[in-house]
């Protein structure tokens, strides 16, 4: 069992990590599952794989309450907060795409969940990270506040990009919303609060859909999943810290450049693993 929990706390600290860099969850839980396989039934492992992301978005939820909480005190009365409110509308709207195609996701990582998927998607969007960035054009949403519905709706199509493995949620988003005019800073925090609706929905109907596969969950399994979820939560809180502090400074060109790496090694594992 503790060889179990390792494995659960090394999945957690690679998912806090690549959640939110722009450098694909999946692609590297594609080669890490190569070197780290848990002795439990496949239906778990679908499941865990999603669910481990609720530890990653409480620390969205802990490091940003004041913002995301639409109520605050007011004359020493509880009002509602006007800001937090036009938030929420805005991540709603572009969620609105996300409900669309969420459908097709179980068909989609049948089919395209390998090797060749998501190399292909980790370079693809490792080039338009770089063409992006080699545009240098000046940014008209410098604040959340700026965002219009529009805007949000845009983005929210860009969201629906992540379906296709590889492709990494953030990195969707993040391409879209600097097509859009949107500022590093502005798109990086307007992804985390995305990321709310979207996976605490996808982790839901997972458990659902493992709950009425019959499949029972033992107590080795429960630990596994608790302990990958904290993992995710204490490393995602440094994660989203460094990527704010990152953008100020920098642009998104270095994660272009990783993504095309991380391709290239992607293809390198597979090719070896079918000579092998």
């Amino acid at each position: 069992m503790i060889l179990e929990i390792l494995k659960a706390i090394l999945m957690g600290l690679v998912e806090g990590v690549t959640e939110w860099l722009p450098i694909s969850s999946t692609g590297h839980m594609i080669l890490l599952e190569q070197l780290v396989r848990f002795d439990a039934s496949e239906e778990f492992l679908s499941m865990f794989r999603v669910v481990i992301q609720l530890g990653a978005i409480l620390a969205v939820v802990v490091l940003y309450w004041g913002r995301l909480w639409p109520f605050g005190l007011r004359h020493g009365r509880l009002s509602a907060k006007p800001e937090a409110w036009s938030l929420w509308i805005k991540v709603a709207a572009a969620t609105v795409p996300v409900l669309i195609v969420s459908p097709l996701d179980d068909w989609m990582e049948e089919r395209f969940y390998n090797y060749i998927t998501v190399a292909a998607m980790l370079i693809l969007y490792g080039v338009l990270f770089i063409l992006v960035e080699m545009r240098g054009s000046t940014a008209r949403v410098n604040r959340l506040e700026q965002i219009t519905l529009r805007d949000a709706f845009l983005i929210g199509l860009w969201q629906t990009l992540a379906i296709i493995p590889g492709t990494s949620r953030s990195g969707a988003t993040i391409v879209g919303g600097l097509l859009l005019g949107l500022s590093r800073p502005c798109v990086a925090e307007f992804t985390f609060f995305l990321a709310i609706p979207v996976m605490a929905g996808a982790s839901a109907l997972k458990v659902v859909k493992f709950a009425l596969s019959g499949v029972g969950m033992t107590g080795t399994e429960a630990a596994v999943l608790a302990v990958g979820c904290v993992s995710a939560f204490l490393v995602s809180m440094g994660a989203i810290r460094f990527l704010m502090g990152y953008v100020k400074r920098h642009d998104f060109r270095f994660f272009g450049v990783y993504r095309i790496l991380l391709g290239g090694v992607v293809l390198a594992v597979a090719a070896f693993t079918a000579l092998g």
